[in-house]
């Protein structure tokens, strides 16, 4: 690196001290802290950003600040690869690294030494990041952070896209560098121009729309959504927990609330007994639908979670595929789970003769299995997930568009695939996305959210998590559904799970606390939470209890 590159990340540098005390490892949401505490890492990040940009031949990465679902005082940074998707698992080690030096001197070495391994031309400059942030108080001064650390690496640009949703700023780095128009306004306009091209592909509208309840979790989704609605017919929406009348970000709100709790989101209740319900996280990568059953349940939702959004996005899409016929059926269709999967919503999709993979816990791991299909589908409970479709697959899909005729059959049931891909987010999960083709599938189907529901029942489930001296001594298969260490464990697990009708149980080691998470299902909650139980004490009595 040349000297006066090496003065420039010096001075901007000293603008960030690194607070004292705090280790932070960069993982699926990038890094996260109370927001006080971060500005020397996502001046940090805005550094390693520019050098991937350079890194991939200039191409635009993005810069996100958000912490989606957590509390109003906290804040985190992510980065967007060039694909859209999340930064190159190979890079986080070199995330942590400067995260977490020690000295403006530190960083530099660091910076110098990844540069060299890596073979960066840094000296050409012309890296170029795009900066978004949600609606969290502290955004603004960590983006003036980001920007000074992206523009200290000589010749590299910031570019302030301003407040979006997460899966808008992946939507537009991964438009931008396939050469596709990119801003908001074509985000927007790409999905109401895919809705309104299925809803006409309807072949009967078989019920008359009603009412959808939005909670926007009084984040930066609801108020994208009331940009959205202004250009939808075939949708009546109602949002609620907009931020703009006093609520406060997740707080009593949003599809990670409705999600664990299984209770109304703050602003719903009696008067809402029936009507269909939908919940998006803070910064809309998540998607949740609920409804409230009757006056008597109380705060009680029904709730229907990523699991359940997998499985109509994939009776739909086989659906298309069984209209096409016996070329459709060449279609290597596949859904991607975690352990964390209702074993019902697993049985479901594996009777539609689907198969079905299971990945390891997160987002970037699913993403990676559904890559493997002609169409991938991947979802977690929490609400987050997509549907991917291979390039291949959607070059044979705009061929058989020209091939049968207009107005036929076959010829719709590709027009609706191809639509689904266009409007479905395939950088990410995206809550607003998913909500559109949630809608328009049950308005195809002529579906209310109670009949959506009936697709199965889910398992009773239980999760609890054991405090252990040394986590680590949990290993795991790569689909963490059984354990191999320690020696013995599993086998004891097994012997508990046949306890129980329709049991399943696995642990797995946390990622970021010295615990043991613990998941057991069965055919009745008290059998699920015996059997969560029993194997909490197996895990204390193999591992000792801290």
């Amino acid at each position: 690196m040349e000297e006066t590159q090496i003065a420039s990340i010096l001075k901007s540098s000293e603008l960030y001290p690194i607070p004292q005390s705090v280790k932070l490892s960069y993982g699926t949401a990038g890094f996260r802290a109370d927001a006080s505490l971060l500005e020397s890492t996502v001046y940090r990040v805005g550094i390693l950003s520019s050098l991937r940009s350079l890194n991939l031949k200039s191409s635009i990465v993005g810069l996100m600040i958000t912490a989606s679902h957590n509390k109003v005082s906290d804040n985190g940074v992510k980065v967007s690869d060039p694909s859209g998707g999340m930064l190159s698992q190979e890079w986080e080690p070199f995330a942590d690294q400067i995260a977490n030096a020690s000295s403006p001197r530190e960083l530099v070495s660091l910076i110098k030494d990844f540069v060299e391994k890596e073979e960066i031309a840094i000296e050409k400059g012309g890296g170029e990041v795009w900066l978004g942030r949600d609606t969290r108080p502290s955004g603004e001064r960590l983006l003036r952070a980001a920007e000074i650390g992206v523009r200290s690496v000589l010749g590299s640009v910031a570019v302030d896209v301003g407040v979006l949703t997460t899966p808008q700023l992946h939507w537009m780095v991964r438009a931008k560098n396939k050469g596709l128009k990119a801003t908001e306004s074509d985000y927007f306009e790409n999905l109401v121009t895919s809705f309104k091209c299925l809803i006409d592909l309807i072949p009967v509208n078989k019920v008359e729309i009603s009412t959808l309840l939005l909670d926007g979790a009084n984040g930066v989704g609801g108020m994208k959504m009331e940009v959205l609605r202004g250009f939808l017919s075939n949708l009546d929406v109602e949002i609620r927990n907009t931020g703009r009348d006093g609520g406060v970000l997740n707080e009593g709100v949003g599809a990670d609330f409705v999600q664990k709790e299984k209770v109304v989101p703050l602003g719903f209740g009696v008067k809402d007994v029936g009507m269909r319900c939908a919940s998006f996280d803070g910064d809309a990568d998540r998607l949740v639908y609920f409804y409230i059953p009757s006056e008597s349940c109380g705060d009680k939702v029904e709730l229907l979670d990523g699991d359940k959004i997998l499985s109509l996005f994939a009776l739909y899409i086989k659906e298309q595929l069984n209209i096409i016929g016996d070329e459709g059926k060449q279609c290597r269709l596949g859904v991607v789970q975690t352990a964390y999967a209702n074993g019902a919503s697993t049985d479901y999709v594996k009777e539609m003769w689907l198969e079905v993979v299971f990945a390891k816990t997160g987002v970037k791991h699913l993403h990676e299995k559904a890559e493997e299909f002609d169409v991938g589908i991947y979802f977690e409970a929490n609400g987050h997930g997509t549907i991917l479709f291979s390039e291949s697959f959607l070059s044979w899909l705009v061929g058989k568009q020209k091939d049968y005729s207009e107005g036929s059959d076959k010829h719709n049931a590709v027009s609706r695939l191809v639509a689904v891909s266009n409007l479905i987010n395939q950088a990410v999960g995206d809550a607003l996305s998913g909500l559109l083709l949630v809608e328009v599938i049950l308005q195809h189907m002529g579906w209310s959210v109670q009949k959506w529901n009936e697709l199965y029942k889910d398992l009773p489930s239980r999760q609890v998590k054991v405090e252990v001296p040394d986590r680590t001594a949990v290993v795991t298969t790569s689909e963490e559904t059984e354990a191999l260490k320690p020696l013995g464990i599993q086998d004891a697990i097994n012997a508990e799970i046949k306890k129980y009708q329709h049991g399943r149980a696995f642990i797995r080691p946390s990622g970021t606390e010295d615990v043991v998470r613990v998941y057991a299902e069965a055919s009745t909650q008290e059998d699920a939470d015996s059997l969560a139980n029993s194997v909490a004490q197996l895990v204390k009595s193999f591992l000792g209890s801290s």
